[in-house]
């Protein structure tokens, strides 16, 4: 590897695999070094709580791609820690001593695991979700009649917990706010959302918060709640989210955000305050669609599509992100998806979508103070909502002030909206 024609990414998941293979197929033909602390290669989340606990699923299908096409494109893995970046060198240095030149640099370092600070968060069979080694060592543990305590009510903790009554074990959620998915979709599509796990067995606890975790004489753990109750497990899975990992940065001296905007600050173009560096991924505080204020994205759809953009721009291509906001998330026979930012609608417009395989399928749109669309969240069974939901998709991505009335009637086709 040619030490001073380098592109460095640092972090070697989703993001970062993906930035170092669009490096190569836009015309990249100098080193490329791909640092990560992980010893696996590039892999896509969303199977960690899904496929990989169920069975459906193994380590090797959830690779970004095979072993043998990152050596054909020779791309460096590196697997480390970086300890220090000199902005105005172009240089980094790593934790075991190494060091080398970089010609352009992209921070893909991902997020921690939010952790509970109680008594007996470190004892054993309490467990956190966001590695392959972590879905590896919980997935042996859902087995059929085992308790399982999911401490959150948010996407991870809901698809574990779907993941797990699927196996046949007895499952109860524990949330500390009045409902499930506060922050993440409209209260009715919430109120579904719960209805559907109970419908399915599960537990779910309401306005409770876990306060210690103590271990049985007969190793089950015992959770007690700030509500008094106390709720016997085999297995406790913490989903309460993640830190954006933006330490480096901050040691580096880049703009970062604070408080509840943590993150990595980037322009469009996903450049941060430093030349020549770039941040994508879950830790990129970037530019919204809608307004002034910046958001940070926790998604595969996130991840994906800035880590393409950012490696065309440290190739000096000046794009700039565009990408409006997009994930779902699967649950038993049902899938929930959200396009947009939600939280910006001053009016909800629900538009009740009509299927011989369900009655439960709707779509919430989000207009602005200006009847501009800013979100569409949807609700229902996969076969029977996706095209509705890819086309209700398109239209928040024109942002056009639209007829609320027509959103709402579902004899006007969506398509004509467009």
């Amino acid at each position: 590897m040619n030490a001073d024609r380098v592109m460095a990414i640092v972090g070697a998941g989703h993001a970062g695999g993906m930035a170092a293979q669009t490096l190569r197929e836009a015309g990249w033909a100098g080193g490329i070094a791909m640092i990560g602390a992980e010893p696996h290669l590039p892999y896509e989340r969303p199977p960690l709580s899904k496929g990989l606990l169920t069975g459906e699923r193994d380590a090797q299908q959830c690779q970004l791609r095979a072993r043998d096409a990152w050596h054909a494109d020779n791309i460096e893995h590196i697997v480390g820690a970086v300890q220090a970046i000199d902005a105005q060198a172009r240089t980094l240095q790593l934790a075991d001593g190494r060091s080398f030149a970089y010609e352009a640099l992209l921070l893909a370092t991902g997020g921690h695991l939010r952790r509970l600070s109680i008594p007996g968060a470190q004892l054993d069979g309490v467990f956190g979700l966001r590695t392959l080694d972590d879905a590896a060592t919980l997935a042996p543990r859902l087995s059929a009649g085992a308790r399982v305590l999911v401490i959150g009510g948010g996407f991870i903790g809901l698809e574990v917990a779907a993941s797990a009554r699927s196996r046949g074990c007895e499952v109860c959620v524990v949330e500390g706010a009045a409902r499930l998915l506060g922050r993440c979709v409209p209260a009715a599509i919430g109120a579904h959302v719960h209805a559907l796990h109970e419908r399915n067995g599960v537990r779910v606890v309401l306005n409770a918060s876990a306060r210690a975790i103590a271990q049985r004489d007969d190793g089950a753990l015992a959770v007690t709640l700030d509500t008094g109750d106390v709720l016997d497990a085999d297995t406790v899975v913490v989903g309460i989210g993640i830190e954006p990992a933006d330490e480096l940065a901050r040691a580096t001296g880049l703009e970062t955000g604070k408080d509840a905007a943590r993150g990595i600050v980037v322009s469009e173009t996903l450049q941060t305050s430093a030349s020549g560096i770039y941040a994508a991924g879950d830790v990129a505080l970037f530019p919204s669609r809608f307004g002034p204020h910046r958001i940070r994205q926790e998604t595969w759809h996130n991840a994906q599509t800035q880590a393409c953009v950012a490696a065309r721009n440290m190739l000096g291509a000046g794009e700039s992100y565009r990408e409006v906001p997009w994930f779902w998330s699967d649950q038993y026979d049902r899938q929930l998806q959200v396009a947009g930012e939600p939280a910006l609608g001053v009016r909800t417009v629900v538009r009740e979508v009509s299927s011989d395989i369900s009655s439960d399928m709707q779509i919430h749109f989000a207009l602005d103070g200006g009847g501009n669309l800013v979100a569409a969240s949807g609700f229902g069974a996969p076969q029977g909502f996706a095209r509705e939901m890819r086309l209700a998709r398109m239209l928040v991505e024109r942002a056009a002030p639209v007829d609320a009335d027509d959103l709402a009637n579902p004899d006007v086709k969506l398509k004509s909206l467009l």
